[in-house]
């Protein structure tokens, strides 16, 4: 039976495979020559002390014990199976289509936007500051938000679904092994495309079906039934619809409230990205240890409440880029992405405060249950008109920001379409730009250099998550007045990332099994 062994090392050490081979042989008193395979199943930088250390698990197996088989998903043919129709091809989509095949359904997939390919071609126009293409950027298309927006995998709803066996999926898939055991995984923006269409292509194979720039314009509803969708035109029938949109698709929660499908109004978060050069960041995180070439660009987490408010830290991209994340030309927004090897000069993270209903209840009386999203859209538009070309972005040194005062020039900055000085704490909600503020002087004394003129502060981040809820029953997971209506993933307001948005796609795909069958 294979042994874990656990290893506390100095980074060089962990970079050392010789090295801890050597001292798991010495640990199990054995030969190295006897370890027939070694491999890591755990690993985390532990940064909070001098010196710093890097934890490391290992699963060792002898010369005389079987090495575990590779991971292999059984996808059946479902040709000719009941079909399940699928609106969007994000990772609630994608995986829901996954379990689905697994279940013996045939996954019907319509995507708004374009397969990963051409959507890579329309993200690089908008990257050069052309045209935005509104069903095909780094919102809409083939894989999701995050396909182009970094790739991390980093859950803390891993109470809704398997975690690991959705690691393990995209492993199968193409992923590289390491994100089974890396404390903090992430495939990066470079690859996640391949890994995508290598599901595409696995849901065709068994018999599912994925149509690209298929528009839904309305849900079939008979007897309180979801039976089928309108989607550029044509009606087409299923078992059941899963709705897994995402938090961008603004007209999905129009069309729903036009047909009277009932909705909720949520708590949402909107702000800035924060941007520091990586070398700063990696002094401060790894109190500027002489093993800083064997680390990886270190990141960080920050949460604190302001005036009764939560402000945080979102997705954090170590190494990366600024990029525009805007589906539309009248609006600026901006997200974060990180390559693989998460090279670059800089790191960036959203910078966002909670926003409650109270914030946008002087709009309800225009706008309903959809108040949230005008109020999040205004911020955007605003952030439009404080830009001086078709994808700039309005920013500010983080040091003026907090001091209240014009920035006379900017720093050097990953945001490819530049940025152009803007007082952000004038044009941006107070209840917004207050908070921030406050926070970076907090969070300035756990990480001493945060508040400086080296680092900036874009706008706008606001689609961490979507300001609408769309309702579902807790059992069932139907929603609580359609049935065999789904929603699911972080359009539906139930997820917040790639993995637990994977994660609630799997288990509308079991409870559409568990309501079928029983």
């Amino acid at each position: 039976m294979a042994e874990k062994i656990t290893l506390t090392l100095t980074p060089k050490q962990a970079a050392d495979s010789s090295f801890y081979t050597a001292a798991v042989a010495r640990q199990m008193g054995v030969k190295q020559g006897d370890i027939a395979l070694l491999r890591i199943v755990k690993r985390s930088v532990d940064a909070r002390h001098y010196p710093i250390k890097v934890n490391l698990t290992l699963e060792v197996f002898l010369d005389f014990e079987p090495t575990p088989a590779p991971i292999v998903f059984d996808y059946p043919d479902v040709t000719h199976k009941e079909p399940i129709i699928i609106v969007g091809a994000g990772p609630a989509g994608l995986f829901a289509a996954l379990r689905l095949i697994e279940l013996g359904f045939k996954p019907i997939i319509f995507e708004r936007g374009k397969d990963v390919v051409q959507r890579g071609k329309d993200i690089a126009q908008i990257q050069r500051g052309g045209e935005i293409n509104p069903d095909s950027n780094y919102a809409f298309g083939e894989g999701g938000a995050g396909t182009f927006s970094d790739g991390k995998l980093f859950t803390r709803s891993k109470k809704r679904g398997d975690y690991n066996r959705a690691l393990q999926r995209l492993v199968f898939h193409g992923a590289a092994e390491e994100i089974l055991y890396e404390a903090h995984p992430h495939i990066g923006t470079d690859r996640l495309p391949r890994i995508i269409a290598d599901i595409r292509r696995q849901i065709v194979a068994c018999g599912g079906e994925l149509h690209f720039s298929k528009r839904v314009t309305s849900i079939i509803i008979k007897d309180s039934r979801a039976i089928g969708i309108e989607v550029s035109g044509e009606k087409v029938y299923g078992k059941a619809v899963i709705l897994a949109t995402g938090h961008s698709a603004r007209d999905i929660y129009h069309i729903l409230d036009s047909q009277g499908i009932a909705l909720e109004a949520k708590p949402f978060a909107m702000g800035v990205r924060i941007e520091h050069p990586q070398s700063l960041i990696n002094s401060i995180q790894y109190h500027n240890s002489e093993q800083i070439e064997y680390l990886p660009a270190a990141s960080y987490s920050l949460v604190e409440q302001v005036g009764g408010r939560g402000v945080y830290s979102f997705c954090m991209c170590p190494g990366g880029f600024i990029v525009p994340a805007t589906t539309v030309e009248s609006e600026t927004v901006v997200n974060g992405m990180s390559p693989s090897h998460r090279g670059s000069p800089f790191a960036n993270s959203g910078f966002v405060t909670e926003i409650r209903e109270e914030d946008f209840a002087h709009l309800k009386a225009e706008y309903g249950v959809l108040a949230g999203l005008a109020y999040q859209q205004q911020l955007e538009v605003a952030a439009r008109l404080h830009a001086e070309g078709k994808q700039t972005a309005p920013a500010q040194r983080v040091a003026d920001f907090v001091a209240g005062r014009a920035s006379a020039s900017l720093p050097s900055c990953s945001y490819v379409p530049g940025i152009v000085p803007s007082r952000l704490d004038k044009w941006m909600p107070e209840n917004i730009a207050s908070r921030l503020r406050e926070a970076i002087r907090i969070f300035d004394r756990r990480m001493h250099g945060y508040l400086t003129g080296e680092a900036v502060v874009v706008g706008v981040e606001s689609r961490t998550s979507t300001p609408v809820r769309i309702p579902r029953d807790k059992t069932t997971l139907e929603h609580i007045e359609v049935k065999a209506l789904y929603p699911a993933g972080e359009g539906a307001g139930y997820a917040g990332g790639i993995i637990s948005a994977a994660l609630d796609g799997e288990r509308i795909a079991e409870a559409i099994y568990s309501n079928t069958t029983l």
